[in-house]
C-alpha cells in the first residue's frame, strides 16, 4: 500500500466526495477512484457506499480509516521534525560544555547565534569530567565545546572559540601561593594532581617519571574522580594543579590560590560534533564561531 493510496483514502474519508478529495490533492477524480477500487481489491471488501448523492465509509472504511489516521499523522510529523532538525528552522541548538564557565565566557558568540536565528533556542548541557565526549556520541547534544586537542575518528573538530592562559591552583598556604607568577618548572615542585580517567588516548600522560621543559621530574598523584574532589584535595594540601584561567573566577575557594603561569602555552576551547550528525543548525553555529573566534580571548583576574 503506497502512502499517496494512504492520503486518499483518508481524504475521500474525510471530504465524502470524490471531486472535493481530487481537487484538494490536486490529482484527477479518476486517479481517486482508481486508488479507491484498488485498495478495496487489497482489502477484499468495499470501502465506502457509493450512490449518486453520497458517498459514506462502510463499517470496515471506517475501521480503517481509525486505524491509519493516527499512523498517518505520526508519519508526516515525524518527517516534518526531520526536516525541521536538517534546516535548523524552529528547533533548539543544544550545546555541551566540557566546563560550563565557558558558556559564559562565549556568550557574545551564543548571542550572534540567537540573532541570525531567532526561532532556535540554545540549550545548554554540562558534560562529564570523566567522559566529555558522552554526551554528544549518545546524541544529547548537537555540539560540545571542549579542551582541545581532539582527535576522534567520529568526531569533526571546528574552530576555536576562547583562548586562555592557565593558571596553577595551590593551596592557600602554599609557598607559590606569595607569588606573583609561576613557571612549568615549578610543577617539579610539588605533587601534580590529575583527572581520571582520560577520555583518549592521546590525553594518556607518558609513563612516568615525567618532566618539566627543562627535564625535572614531576611528581603525579593519583587520578581525581571528579572536579569538585580535585579542588578539595588542593585545597586541604594535597598538591597542586595546572587550569585554565577562568578557574580564578568560577570556581573561586577561600583556601585555593591560583598563581598565573608565565610562559606557558595557553588554553583552547573548541567546538566539536560527529561526523555523521552536522545538521544546518549545527553549521550554522560553526560559521558563527569561526567569523569571530580570533577576538575572544581570556585572561587570568
Amino acid at each position: 500500500m503506497e502512502l499517496r493510496d494512504i492520503e486518499i483514502f483518508l481524504t475521500l474519508a474525510e471530504e465524502l466526495h470524490f471531486g472535493r478529495t481530487a481537487e484538494r490533492l490536486h490529482v484527477s477524480q479518476a486517479r481517486v477512484s482508481q486508488s479507491i477500487k484498488q485498495l478495496e481489491r487489497r482489502i477484499g471488501a468495499p470501502l465506502f457506499a457509493r450512490t449518486s448523492r453520497r458517498v459514506e465509509p462502510t463499517p470496515i472504511g471506517r475501521r480503517l480509516r481509525e486505524d491509519l489516521a493516527p499512523a498517518y499523522r505520526g508519519i508526516h510529523e515525524g518527517i516534518a521534525r526531520a526536516v525541521a532538525a536538517g534546516r535548523g528552522v524552529g528547533e533548539v541548538l543544544r550545546l555541551g560544555f566540557e566546563a560550563p564557565g565557558v558558556a559564559d565566557l562565549v556568550a557574545d558568540l551564543l548571542d550572534a547565534f540567537r540573532d541570525r536565528h531567532p526561532g532556535c533556542a540554545v540549550q545548554i548541557r554540562e558534560a562529564d569530567f570523566a567522559d566529555p565526549f558522552g554526551l554528544l556520541r549518545a546524541g544529547e547534544v548537537d555540539a560540545l565545546i571542549t579542551l582541545l586537542p581532539v582527535d576522534e575518528p567520529d568526531l569533526v573538530t571546528g574552530p576555536v572559540v576562547y583562548t586562555e592562559p592557565m593558571v596553577l591552583a595551590v593551596p592557600a598556604r602554599h609557598p607559590f601561593a606569595r607569588r606573583a607568577h609561576v613557571t612549568l618548572e615549578d610543577l617539579a615542585r610539588d605533587r601534580v594532581l590529575r583527572a581520571a580517567n582520560p577520555p583518549a588516548p592521546y590525553w594518556v600522560e607518558p609513563p612516568a617519571p615525567w618532566h618539566t621543559p627543562g627535564g625535572r621530574p614531576v611528581e603525579r598523584g593519583e587520578p581525581l574522580e571528579t572536579f569538585q574532589e580535585l579542588l578539595a584535595t588542593i585545597a586541604n594540601g594535597g598538591g597542586i594543579c595546572p587550569l585554565a584561567a577562568h578557574a580564578t573566577t568560577y570556581f573561586s575557594h577561600p583556601r585555593i590560590t591560583f598563581v598565573p603561569f608565565r610562559g606557558s602555552p595557553g588554553v583552547d576551547w573548541g567546538v566539536l560534533w560527529l561526523r555523521a550528525g552536522e545538521t544546518a543548525r549545527v553549521k550554522s553555529f560553526v560559521d558563527v564561531a569561526a567569523a569571530s573566534s580570533p577576538a575572544r580571548r581570556g585572561a587570568p583576574s
